[in-house]
This record gives C-alpha cells, structure tokens and sequence, in this order.
C-alpha cells in the first residue's frame, strides 16, 4: 500500500472531465485502489454533484475555477503529493517542451535511476505510478490547466518566461500567472526554484535560483534558436548543480537532441525554398524569436485564433523587418494586418491554404516559417493538426 492508494479505499470517486487525463485517472483506480464507486461528470460547477462523493479528480481540460473546496483535487495534485520529492516539474508560457525534453534525455542517458516522461510532452503522472513507487524520477511539463489549483509543489520547480498566453481561458494575465505560480508557491526550504527574468516574483520558500538571459557559452545543437541555447544553459544549470553530472556528459546529451515537431521544425526543401513548421509559437515574443532564429528568412505565414493579447511587441516591429514578406490569415491575422496594411510586404488572405499559395508565387530563394503568433483552436483541433496541414500545404 502507499499514501495514494491509502487515500481512496474505501472511498466514492467522481471524475470530472474524461478525457486522456481522466480516462488515466479512471485506469489507477481500478488497478491499484479498492475505492466503492468510480463515476464520470462532464458538467459544469453548478451541476457537480459534489456532497454524493468523498473526492471529485478534476481533469485540465475543465474550464479554469478558483476551488476552495478540499474533495476536488487533480491528478497533478495526487502524483505530487506522494512524489514530490522526486519531481522535476517544468512550466512557461514557451519552451517548456522542448526544455522538459532536454532534461529527460539529459538525466536518463546520465543517471542510473529510471528517469519518467509525463504530462503534457509525455504521458499522463498516474501512468507511471509502477516506476515512481520503484525510485524513478519524474520529469514533469506542467500546464497552467494543470497547475491551477494545486496546493503541492515539486521538490525542483523550473519556471522558464511569462508572457500573455491563455486570456481565454484566464480573462486577465494575473490569474494566468496565479495558476502557474503554483509551481513554487508550495515550496520548502529543501526545494529549489529556478527561474527565468522575466517571472514575476513568486513567494515562496525554495532555494531560488535565476538564470539570466546572457548566453554565456554556445552549446553545439541540433535545433536552431538563442532561446533555445537559453534552454540549454537552464538544462545544463540543473543537470550539473543539482545531480552532479559532468559538463562534458551534458554538452554530449544535448548535442544529440533533435528537437520536437512544429518548433522551427525544418521538414521540406521545394524549388530551393526551405520551409519551417513553428505551428507551436502562439504569441508574438516566439514569433520574433523565429525570425531572429532563421538566417535566410523570407516570409513567414501569421494569424489564427485571436484570444485577445496584445499584439503590440510583433506590429511595433514589423516596420523594420523590410526584406520579409508578412502574410496574415485568420482572426487575429486580420487585427494585426489592419494596423500594418499600408506596408508592401504585408498582405492578407483567408486561411492557411491561401498563405501557402502565395508564400510559393512571392518568395524567392531562402525560406518560410509559419510562426502564426496565435492559437489554432477554432480553426483546427490544436497546434500540431494545423503543422501537419501546414506541411500538407506545402508538398501539395
């Protein structure tokens, strides 16, 4: 027996939401708790039938609520309350993937320990629950969604950058920001928190550690970016300080890390144009950041779902990007495109399918990135179906 499977015997269980996290959450408990009773709500908060339950295991994908109420909890919340101590846990408004990534093939090609992948880059906590009751350590990418109302934080918390993202769902910066927090809010005097600048100051008890922005030496790899060597030195940070693996083993890991899909993902060569799929960068710092990143770029493809941030940093900057060719679709395409319009080199079309179409007849040889700067919701099922269409686009 542990402390989880402690904590449900015996006991009526509700789980709300049942999607991958909920359909995980449902697999535990028939294996390894005796509870009375497992049953699945999809409803709203009004209608939980929260008193017919001892405990009620809210999935991410429910709508973002302030809950006071101690029988809901999360499976992010349950894996840390008895794994804590053995949790890595990895959050940001960007790069938290591809740095949760680094860090997993880092720690299982240098550790002796059974190193797990899990949450949103692997597989849902309480799927591994076998291997963390054995000694793994778990290297965790945490959502907002799945942060939100946790009162557990991990023993290493990693807090890449803020910026809007999510307003929504969250309405306002500062409850993005408060559902992320969480990561170290909860903190012991035996933890460790590090950070990058541009996190706001979070309370809490933690060792605190800040890693600037100053690249202070290149690391050889494989994916393009100075985020990216950002990402490394936050890798390198940990990996050397916090579990005594050598430099040199370190540098060799990452040098072999070949990246994630729809991340300035070069994936086609038509007609000497190279094409890039960066479906994943959703906001205007990662778009900017692409076109820092890429040496020949000539055009880049943006607009999408339109969750109301700002869009300020990406308009003020377009004026002096003169050799690039902008191309806007979609909903916030379309309120970033009425502010620049008088510019030659920005034009507007409907969809992607017609970005595409025109990035082949106006770009000359050298490279397209679509950085949309946007969600993809409303118009595809996520980031990664609109990157595979975008590549569809572009072999067609």
């Amino acid at each position: 027996m542990s402390y989880l499977t402690d904590k449900f015997e015996n006991k009526t269980v509700l789980l709300w939401g049942y999607g991958l996290e909920g359909k995980s959450s449902e697999n535990f408990l028939k294996k390894y708790c005796n509870t009375i009773k497992v049953d699945v709500f999809e409803g709203t908060r009004d209608d939980l039938p929260i008193d017919d339950y001892d405990y009620v295991i809210k999935s991410p994908g429910v709508p973002y609520i302030y809950v006071d109420e101690p029988k809901i909890t999360s499976q992010t919340e349950l894996f840390l309350e008895e794994f804590k101590d053995r949790t890595i846990g990895i959050t940001g408004t960007k790069g938290k993937s591809t740095t949760t990534s680094m860090i997993y093939k880092v720690l299982k090609e240098n550790l002796s320990e059974k190193v797990c992948l899990l949450g949103n880059i692997g597989i849902p906590c309480l799927d591994a629950y076998e291997e963390m009751v054995n000694g793994a350590i778990g290297v965790y990418e945490m959502s907002c969604h799945q942060l939100a109302n946790n009162t557990v934080s991990p023993h290493i918390a990693i807090f890449l950058n803020l910026f809007e993202d999510h307003l929504d769902y969250y309405k306002t910066r500062e409850r993005y920001f408060e559902a992320k927090a969480h990561i170290a809010g909860y903190q012991t005097e035996n933890d460790y928190f590090l950070c990058g600048e541009t996190v706001p100051g979070i309370e809490t008890k933690a060792k605190k550690i800040l890693i600037d922005s100053n690249i202070d030496e290149e690391y050889e790899l494989e994916i393009l970016g100075e985020h990216n060597q950002w990402n490394a030195k936050v890798v390198s940070y940990l990996a050397t300080k916090l579990f005594d693996i050598d430099a040199s083993a370190v540098r060799q890991s990452l040098k072999t890390f070949n990246g994630l899909p729809h991340r300035l993902e070069k994936f086609a060569v038509i007609n000497n144009v190279t094409y890039y799929d960066d479906s994943i960068s959703t906001i205007p710092e990662a778009t900017l950041s692409a076109i820092r990143s890429i040496k020949d770029l000539k055009t880049l493809i943006i607009g999408g779902m339109d969750r109301g941030i700002d869009y300020s940093p990406l308009i003020k900057a377009i004026p002096s990007y003169t050799e690039l060719n902008f191309i806007f679709c979609y909903e916030s395409g379309k309120r970033i495109y009425d502010s620049v319009q008088e510019y030659s080199n920005c034009r507007y079309v409907n969809d992607l399918k017609e970005a595409v179409e025109l990035a082949k007849k106006i770009t000359a040889d050298g490279s397209v990135v679509m950085s949309p700067a946007a969600a993809s919701y409303g118009y595809f099922k996520n980031f990664a179906e609109r990157g595979d269409y975008f590549k569809k686009c572009v072999r067609s």
